[in-house]
């Protein structure tokens, strides 16, 4: 339980940290009573989403049918965030910067038109929801806590729209990749976990098992990271 809040946590607050840019560089431009408009509206389409998707995954009866595809999701995720944050880590990908990221969207010229803009802070908020729905979903249909799971999701918001009052400036001192290949690890635990389970595989200690796994990929990761990054270079994970 306390692992798939804490999962749910970080997974959330990378993706709160990257919308906050979006939605100050528009409040800056528009107004924040604009923009935190917009960012409500794809709060309230997500928190849709989020009711539709566990209706609908609580439709299937099937215990290993269910844990086959909520599995799968789950890999998917967490090979996408495991292997950026190698990518990353390993000097082979540029490391996200929310300043730069930031700066770009003060440079767009449909930033300063109101209309535009909103459809920039939703967009942005509603893109990167999309992820935390996807975890809330997942893992709190699974294990039966999806209202843990979006109480920990928001949990992350509100933590992530304090700092940000606080600041008024990008949080780029999040580590990010740091974060991403912690949650990509332990999210492709789960999934893998699930997938396998639900095809008739009995996992050696239960769920006991899933620290090991854990430490499988994150071993893995890093060896990995070792493996690709230049000899000349000093990319690190963070």
């Amino acid at each position: 339980m306390i692992s798939i809040l804490l999962a749910t946590f970080l997974t959330a607050a990378v993706e709160w940290v990257e919308a906050y840019t979006i939605i100050l560089a528009v409040a800056l431009s528009i107004g924040w009573r604009r923009a935190l408009h917009a960012a409500g509206v794809a709060l309230l389409v997500l928190a849709v989403l989020t009711g539709f998707g566990s209706f609908i995954l609580t439709r299937i009866h099937n215990l290993a049918v269910l844990q086959f595809v909520v599995g799968v999701f789950l890999v998917l995720f967490g090979v996408r965030w495991l292997g950026k944050a190698v990518a990353r880590g390993a000097g082979l990908k540029k490391l996200h910067d929310e300043d730069e990221e930031f700066a770009s969207l003060r440079a767009r010229d449909d930033i300063h038109e109101a209309r535009a803009a909103w459809f920039i802070a939703f967009n942005g908020m509603l893109l990167e929801g999309l992820e935390v729905w996807l975890i809330v979903v997942a893992l709190g249909v699974q294990t039966h806590h999806t209202l843990a799971a979006a109480a920990a999701a928001l949990a992350a918001l509100a933590a992530v729209a304090l700092a940000g009052a606080l600041l008024r400036q990008p949080l780029s001192r999040v580590p990010e990749n740091v974060i991403k290949f912690t949650v990509g690890s332990a999210v492709l635990s789960f999934g893998s976990f699930w997938v396998l389970e639900s095809l008739g595989y009995a996992w050696p200690f239960r769920d006991a098992a899933l620290p090991l796994l854990f430490l499988f990929y994150a071993t893995g990761g890093l060896a990995l990271i070792r493996l690709y990054t230049p000899k000349t270079s000093k990319a690190e994970l963070v």
